[in-house]
């Protein structure tokens, strides 16, 4: 039997949501007869601009008249959608409308084992989740803030996609089909503003999949629908730095002061292997005697992985530690060397690789970045006999694997190597020539 039930819809502003731009989301609220659900506008605004008794956004300019029609827009169609449940249904909750509006059944079938509060949980809803613990990794240092900024720059991808496909601001995780991943990989490649390399949307597929993997381990979707997208679509090969280019760079005499220190920073990656987010939190308390010798190692857990990395300090390397012991951003900020903020660090890497005429194999200038100091030195390492189990620990990696895709075998360690093979077969006293 039918009975009239009342529903409201409140715009409120989330300000524990806020982002780094101050701009936080607007929700809206849907409460019928008492119970309540919430949905996400796909809207944010700075909380000064929210206006708490109408509950619109004040101010002028296309953004703001944008945000009020968008608000409009969702009340309307979720007074269209109660209004037509109440024709079918004796009692509209406000789950159902949320779902109708999500594009899912007004009532779901109940699943074994699934709280009822868990079938709600949509795709965003985990992305933010895991966004904001990650943000906490990030205060104790024990994740980077430039993988913290991919993630939130791969859940705006996400939430467009989600937007373009399926003409929604969120949805469910029982609503990724097996094509989730395949539809989300042509969207990066075909259809944005921008589109993607290859590699770098199934990159951006694979970090999305982490995510589903999330909602498998909750019991919000019973398999992952992107298991079997492969997101590797094989690794390009970078060609490290050869060892003059470094020491053109490093020999190189500049006007400017930023950029000597810039290069100083890049010649200390080249000869300890540490990456960007590891040198820019080097502070004197990382330089620790080893052994009875008692060497000057580099040693610290490695953010991006939380793998203990450690290194000799080699002579250059130490020769910029005592350059810089006395710089006043180092002594205010407690640091072994001045490194900008990353943008700016590979900025100004092209204008080095500018001003030294590095080139790639094409012969172009060189696109110089922080990560090539890194392949040079494991390059350099591994050329040089030292072991890639030794070379994996420097460099900070969970596993080899990951170490191999950093070394290339130069041809004039294959020389040697084979050298010591011929020698040993066909000299003189060789086994080979014995046995004839």
């Amino acid at each position: 039997m039918n009975f009239k039930q009342n529903m409201t819809v409140l715009f409120w502003l989330y300000r524990q949501k806020a982002k780094a731009d101050g701009k936080a989301p607007i929700y809206a609220r849907i409460t019928i007869d008492g119970r309540y659900t919430e949905i996400s506008t796909g809207k944010k605004v700075n909380p000064a601009s929210w206006d708490l008794g109408t509950k619109q956004v004040t101010g002028s300019g296309l953004e703001v008249k944008l945000a009020n029609q968008r608000l409009a827009q969702l009340q309307t169609d979720v007074e269209r959608i109660f209004n037509g449940l109440q024709t079918q249904f004796p009692e509209v909750t406000p789950a159902m409308v949320k779902n109708v509006y999500l594009g899912k059944p007004a009532i779901e079938q109940p699943k074994l084992a699934k709280p009822a509060a868990k079938n709600e949980q949509t795709v965003l809803e985990v992305f933010d989740e895991f966004i904001a613990k990650f943000e906490k990794r990030v205060e104790r240092k024990n994740a980077s803030f430039e993988t913290l900024k991919h993630w939130r720059s791969t859940k705006k991808k996400v939430a467009g996609f989600i937007k373009y496909h399926f003409d929604r601001e969120d949805i469910y995780f029982s609503s990724l089909g097996d094509t989730f991943a395949d539809d989300l990989y042509d969207y990066l490649t075909l259809y944005v503003a921008k589109p993607l390399a290859e590699v770098t949307a199934r990159k951006e597929v694979k970090w999305v999949r982490q995510i589903v993997k999330i909602g498998v381990k909750k019991k919000y979707i019973s398999s992952n629908p992107m298991e079997g997208f492969k997101c590797s679509g094989g690794d390009v090969e970078v060609i490290p730095l050869e060892f003059w280019q470094v020491e053109k760079i490093q020999q190189k005499q500049f006007s400017v002061d930023r950029i000597s220190e810039v290069r100083d920073a890049f010649i200390f990656q080249c000869f300890t292997g540490f990456a960007y987010q590891d040198i820019y939190d080097l502070s004197p308390e990382n330089v620790v005697l080893v052994g009875p010798r008692k060497e000057r190692w580099l040693v610290k857990h490695r953010g991006k992985t939380e793998v203990g990395e450690m290194v000799p300090i080699l002579p250059i390397v130490d020769q910029l530690i005592s350059k810089y012991q006395d710089h006043p951003y180092c002594l205010a900020n407690r640091k072994l060397i001045p490194v900008n903020s990353n943008y700016r660090y590979n900025v100004y890497l092209k204008d080095i690789a500018q001003l030294c005429e590095i080139r790639d194999i094409s012969g172009g200038i060189r696109r110089l970045d922080t990560h090539d100091a890194r392949h040079f030195f494991a390059d350099m390492m591994l050329n040089n006999g030292v072991p890639l189990e030794d070379v994996s620990k420097m460099l900070g990696h969970r596993t080899i694997r990951t170490t191999m895709r950093y070394c290339r075998v130069r041809k004039s360690r294959i020389s040697d190597n084979v050298a010591k093979v011929r020698d040993k077969l066909f000299s003189k006293s060789g086994l080979l020539r014995r046995a004839s």
